[in-house]
């Protein structure tokens, strides 16, 4: 049943230690899931309301946010904002297990409930899928943080403060290449020659604007016939695609622009920080009062550089000192982290070598322990605030093979003269080998050069999310970090790597990744001088990598699972395709892989049987339970449907 509520909680202002002004339940749906009781602990419920916040710019644990000194103010001289928040929790609350985990929404989407339990794609959660976060009693928080998240879609919002008045350079980079995948949430084609493109910030001045074009990221900015552009009102501008040749449909078009009135945006952080800490905390009004003993940060790609960045900024000190979160799991995040608290932010953009490559959100420092950097002359570390305040958490960082190659993963195990480096106490890092970043969508598009990667790592990460709450609350070591590594030789520069994987037939290996140099963000586009040293992942015979977290199926392989894909003809063809990744089935026969000039043995030379196979991916998948990598019921899952079939590529 949804009710309607209408239930808030008024908590004074400045006497609200947690920043939580109003805390308003909206809708509470009881029970959720059609009322199915899961394992021991029952049904569960769903809250939906609003958390209404200030903030006060002089706090020493606010002084930090961008632009927020400048913000309007309301009377008693704080800075207003609003976020919608989510609550998953058991209906006896007695029953569950005391953990509030803090899912960070990726674009407003909710992601732990179709990664973690297996549930639909979508967001607002229609049932429980596999059950595992309900089964082992975990209370579920998402809220809004991300101030240019469109309502639409149960994406998660906020209403951050403006600051108008102030104007500054923005950069836009438009791809109109009708993926479905990349920049299409920001462009649409008018015609075959012409698209618009929306702009993050109303423009103030565009005398000065300049649009520029090129084929790969590394070229130079051109204005060749033909391209042109015209606004179309403050936030739209309308793009000619050049007559001259030599561009296709992943060119990058780069626009240059005066915009004004910036968003806050880095009060996104404090906002996860202050509801937290109210939810975990305080008792008036609070719908978890005393039910919760320990927090945990979850989260995925854009979500897990959140957290990687919260940490390093500081907000993991609640306003009276306290931890907001005891442990942190970033997934794929790689080295990188957020465009959030900067002038002009741009949360939703990332590096990559071909998109988006040059935004702000990848500079030193890059892992977890206090290093000097020669390249910039810094020094710092992720953990660095967290432990001078007391309240580091607890680390596992997953990422996977497309990180190696997107987001320069291997500067999280190694410093900035390419050796390796020893992680703090409290952090453990793993990459899971032969897995793309996105596999949870795989794509085969006009723009792949290969068919998508479905390997998944779903499971390794219910394995390390229990690993990390008994190592917060019993004290058990979490699983030796399985990350590749220098000394192991298995990571290697870029010109290595292709050496030595394999020459298959009609299969190109890439000629670039995702490097990176140190950047002057003072002006647009930035200045780039030094380069940092970036490492990928050598391949066996097979093709598949070495080092890291192996996947169970390059174990027992039925095909080459690569984290890379490349860009096809018509689509800048050679550049890495963004963060998805490759698969190369094996021929069936030796009489076919003979005929294809493939060097890879055929599954009939590898397996006498489908049953064989099974045995060999058992003993992979045996090992990973032993090593508290992998969960019994998804080791079981795994060798029931190999039983089955050959196609187990999603199971995990």
């Amino acid at each position: 049943m949804i009710l309607s509520l209408g239930l808030w909680w008024t908590g004074g202002g400045m006497s609200s230690s947690s920043g939580v002004q109003r805390f308003e339940i909206t809708e509470r749906e009881t029970p959720v899931f059609g009322g199915a009781q899961l394992g021991a602990i029952g049904a569960y419920e769903r809250l939906h309301g609003t958390v209404h916040g200030v903030l006060d710019p002089e706090h020493p644990r606010n002084i930090g946010i961008t632009y927020l000194d400048k913000a309007p103010r309301n009377a008693s001289g704080l800075v207003e904002y609003q976020s919608e928040f989510r609550i998953l929790k058991p209906i006896e609350r007695r029953r569950g297990n005391g953990w509030l985990i803090y899912d960070v929404p990726n674009r407003g989407n909710q992601l732990i409930m179709p990664r973690l339990n297996g549930a639909p794609e979508g967001g607002h959660p229609q049932h429980a899928g596999n059950g595992f976060l309900m089964r082992h009693g975990f209370t579920v928080v998402w809220s809004g943080w991300q101030g240019d998240v469109p309502p639409g879609n149960d994406r998660l919002t906020a209403r951050f403060p403006t600051v108008p008045d102030i104007t500054g350079i923005v950069r836009e980079e438009f791809i109109a290449e009708t993926t479905g995948l990349l920049g299409d949430n920001n462009i649409e084609e008018v015609s075959d020659g012409r698209f618009i493109g929306t702009l993050v910030y109303p423009v103030a001045d565009a005398a000065d604007a300049t649009l520029t074009v090129r084929e790969r990221e590394a070229d130079p900015r051109t204005t060749p016939a033909g391209l042109a552009w015209r606004l179309i009102d403050d936030h739209h501008i309308e793009i000619t695609r050049p007559t001259a040749q030599g561009f296709d449909r992943g060119a990058i078009y780069e626009f240059i622009y005066r915009g004004r009135d910036p968003m806050v945006m880095g009060i996104g952080f404090a906002a996860i920080r202050d509801l937290v800490s109210y939810l975990r905390h305080e008792a008036d009004g609070n719908p978890l009062a005393h039910g919760i003993r320990h927090t945990l940060g979850f989260g995925i790609s854009q979500s897990g550089r959140v957290l990687r960045d919260l940490t390093g900024l500081g907000f993991n000190q609640d306003l009276k000192g306290r931890h907001v979160f005891d442990g942190i799991l970033p997934v794929v995040a790689g080295s990188r982290r957020t465009c959030i608290n900067w002038p002009f932010a741009q949360a939703g953009r990332y590096s990559r070598q071909h998109e988006d490559h040059s935004y702000g959100d990848d500079q030193f420092p890059f892992s977890y322990p206090n290093l000097s950097d020669p390249i910039s002359g810094r020094m710092g570390g992720i953990l660095d605030r967290a432990r001078a305040q007391g309240v580091c958490p607890k680390v596992l960082h997953l990422d996977t093979e497309s990180d190696v190659w997107q987001a320069r993963a291997s500067l999280v195990a190694t410093d900035t003269s390419g050796n390796d480096i020893i992680m703090p106490d409290e952090v453990r890092i793993y990459t899971v080998t032969g897995v793309p970043h996105a596999p949870f969508r795989p794509l085969t598009k006009p723009a792949m050069q290969l068919p998508g990667n479905q390997l998944g790592y779903g499971a390794f990460m219910r394995a390390l999310l229990l690993a990390l709450t008994e190592w917060v609350e019993h004290g058990t070591p979490p699983p030796d970090s399985r990350f590749p590594s220098r000394t192991a030789g298995t990571l290697v520069p870029l010109h290595e790597a292709r050496e030595r994987f394999p020459k298959l037939p009609r299969v190109n290996f890439p000629t670039r990744l995702n490097e990176l140099r140190l950047r002057d963000h003072s002006v647009e586009p930035p200045v780039e001088s030094v380069s940092y040293p970036v490492f990928v992942q050598p391949t066996d015979a097979d093709g598949n990598a070495l080092g890291g977290l192996r996947h169970p199926l390059l174990d027992a392989p039925l095909a080459t699972f690569a984290g890379w894909s490349l860009r096809s003809d018509g689509f800048a063809e050679g550049e890495l395709f963004t963060v998805q990744g490759s698969m190369i089935p094996f021929a069936a026969t030796e009489a076919e892989r003979q005929r294809n000039g493939d060097p890879r043995l055929s599954l009939e030379a590898r397996y006498p049987s489908r049953e064989a196979w099974a045995r060999q991916l058992a003993l992979a998948t045996e090992r990973l339970v032993a090593e508290r990598l992998l969960l019994q019921e998804d080791a079981d899952r795994l060798i029931a449907a190999a039983h089955e079939t050959w196609d187990v590529y999603r199971v995990l």
